[in-house]
């Protein structure tokens, strides 16, 4: 679609809107409930599963839904807990699930059947960026690892077998870790044993020495901090600030069927994740909620601090930092940049988990779908950036611009 047409198709949907509106007698703010369900805008489908991890990151989708904006839009979000990333997975492949707060690298492992069986895939808007965490256990702090450095020199004099989790193989966890260890020279392809838990497991995990390390959402990071298990070595916004994480994502097979609703929900998610970023009130009190039974289940203590940039690494350190979870940030947060997607690809292919190098932009055009985006930001009146790539200098000094992907997959020492 050209951009002219993408404008035309816009303008035409405002149009109906703004009449839809006008009939309705309804201006502004959640008074506007049901215009977005008129004419042709309105949703295929009224009632939307979510599913969701337990998870700080999952509190856009589940505050569209306690907070009422799905039903500004005319739909009915059901957040919809889940054990595992291979369990949403197996779920949004079979269409148990409409939509789910994902892993950017889970929906592009799915769409090129490299992370179980193979469908095509759309990812709708990023949920969040920044707010993970490495996390090493006391027991490798006590011996003098507290950071990668001190790790890669811990692992060359005293010899074992390391083992480090994450959260899917091909998801965010797994390459911050993989690429948070190279970064060091530790390879983690021989160098270490690397194992997939759910998030929830971690914790659990690292009590009883079954690892040396994990990455993985918070509030999982903190968790172990204030059970006194294990330190926090880095963060992942220090391994690239601002980077792309979860995502609202499903299948094209749905898009193509409920296009309605995809845009109803995406834009309900939207105003969720502006509301959080709104202020300081609002955060305690997503905090509050998303720390219940229905989803997180933990105390709020291990959600509040960190969304606010309060950090403490578990050995007396603590610290502000200004790039914590961020849902909105004026909307750079959320839009489906095509360099970021490119991006879990090129680690993909460094890692041997693509065995060749492949059409990058063409694979990311194919599951960003950018033009949903745009309509939705529309509705939610939420600006959207004018380039659909962006240019970040990650924590070797590697600067990733989605320019030439293949020559960047392949530039790194180590590898595959």
């Amino acid at each position: 679609m050209t951009a002219k047409d993408t404008t035309t198709n816009l303008t035409r949907r405002r149009i109906i809107k703004a009449g839809a509106a006008a009939a309705a007698g309804t201006l502004g703010g959640l008074a506007t409930q049901g215009v977005w369900a008129a004419g042709s805008d309105k949703p295929e489908k009224e009632e939307v599963k979510v599913g969701f991890i337990p998870l700080t990151d999952c509190a856009s989708v589940v505050m569209a839904s306690v907070l009422g904006f799905d039903k500004k839009y005319g739909i009915k979000l059901v957040p919809s807990k889940e054990a595992s990333w291979a369990g949403v997975r197996d779920k949004l492949v079979n269409g148990e699930l409409d939509a789910a707060h994902v892993l950017y690298g889970l929906v592009y492992g799915v769409h090129l059947g490299i992370s179980g069986p193979k469908k095509d895939m759309a990812m709708l808007m990023t949920l969040n960026h920044n707010g993970q965490a490495i996390t090493l256990s006391k027991k490798l702090a006590d011996k003098g690892a507290v950071d990668g450095a001190s790790l890669a020199k811990l692992m060359k004099s005293d010899k074992r077998e390391y083992s480090f989790a994450q959260t899917f193989p091909t998801g965010t966890h797994a390459m911050w870790l993989y690429y948070w260890l190279a970064a060091n020279g530790i390879d983690p392809m021989k160098d270490a044993k690397i194992v997939t838990v759910p998030p929830p497991q971690m914790v659990a995990n690292m009590r009883v020495g079954n690892m040396d390390g994990f990455c993985v959402g918070e509030p999982w990071g903190h968790r172990a901090i204030m059970d006194g298990i294990g330190m926090t070595a880095v963060t992942t916004q220090d391994i690239w600030k601002d980077h792309p994480e979860k995502i609202l994502g499903t299948t094209a097979e749905w898009v193509a069927k409920y296009p309605n609703t995809a845009r109803a929900m995406t834009a309900a998610v939207l105003e969720a994740g502006r509301w959080i970023d709104a202020g300081l009130q609002n955060k305690m009190k997503m905090a509050e909620t998303v720390a219940g039974k229905s989803y997180v289940n933990t105390g709020v203590d291990a959600i509040n601090q960190r969304i606010l940039g309060r950090y403490q690494n578990g050995l007396g350190k603590t610290w502000d930092d200004p790039n914590h979870m961020k849902f909105y940030n004026d909307g750079y947060v959320n839009f489906p940049y095509l360099s970021d997607g490119m991006w879990f690809l090129t680690q993909h292919r460094r890692w041997g988990l693509l065995k060749e190098d492949i059409d990058y932009l063409a694979v990311a055009r194919q599951i960003n779908r950018i033009d949903l985006y745009k309509d939705a930001a529309g509705m939610a009146k939420v600006s959207v950036p004018k380039d659909v790539m962006r240019s970040s200098k990650l924590i070797d000094g590697a600067v990733w611009d989605g320019r030439n992907p293949k020559l960047y997959a392949g530039s790194f020492k180590i590898k595959a």
